[in-house]
């Protein structure tokens, strides 16, 4: 169990998810945000979802910190997995490889937790991030702190939130193959 008040690194994948996710983890934690997203595509969008987390930013004030690169290895990490479907081996593979970003970003800056806001979605599946978060946060000796923001109507919050706040809601989890039909 992770004390309150403790500091957590929370990977955020779009402002919308984060919209709800930051300032449901702020009533409890000391929360800075971290946006490494290399799996978004095409490149415009990327810069789209980045300029939206910072209008956030601007909005809730929080910390950001923002890490490009990484398109290789999602390469890797998705390779052979183009035809999964959405909530697939692929989607699984790509969260643990941002999750994984995150938790040893959290272990170089001396922040003793990570989490994400990828639960508020309902296109992903929380039993599945959670246990991904939790395997790669042992492996960078940091703890994964585990939500399923959907719970108590996290997601309809946080459309609403974007709303508010004029913020861009993509239609699209990121990737190219979540374009697909």
């Amino acid at each position: 169990m992770l004390p309150e008040g403790e500091s957590v690194l929370v990977h955020i994948c779009c402002a919308p998810d984060a919209s709800y996710g930051i300032p449901a983890m702020s009533k409890r934690f000391r929360v800075s945000g971290f946006f490494f997203n290399p799996n978004i595509w095409p490149g415009q969008e990327h810069d789209r979802r980045l300029q939206a987390t910072r209008q956030l930013q601007d909005a809730l004030p929080f910390v950001l910190t923002v890490v490009g690169g990484g398109e290789e290895e999602w390469e890797q990490a998705t390779r052979g997995m183009e035809d999964e479907p959405e909530r697939g081996r692929r989607c699984e593979a790509c969260i643990r490889m941002r999750l994984a970003r995150t938790a040893r970003e959290a272990k170089s800056i001396n922040i003793p937790a990570f989490s994400t806001v990828l639960t508020v979605s309902p296109k992903k599946d929380a039993a599945m991030v959670n246990r991904a978060g939790r395997e790669e946060g042992e492996k960078a000796g940091v703890f994964f702190l585990e939500a399923d923001m959907k719970k108590n109507d996290g997601f309809l919050k946080s459309v609403e939130t974007a709303k508010r706040f004029g913020i861009y809601r993509q239609n699209y989890c990121g990737c190219r193959y979540s374009l697909r039909p």
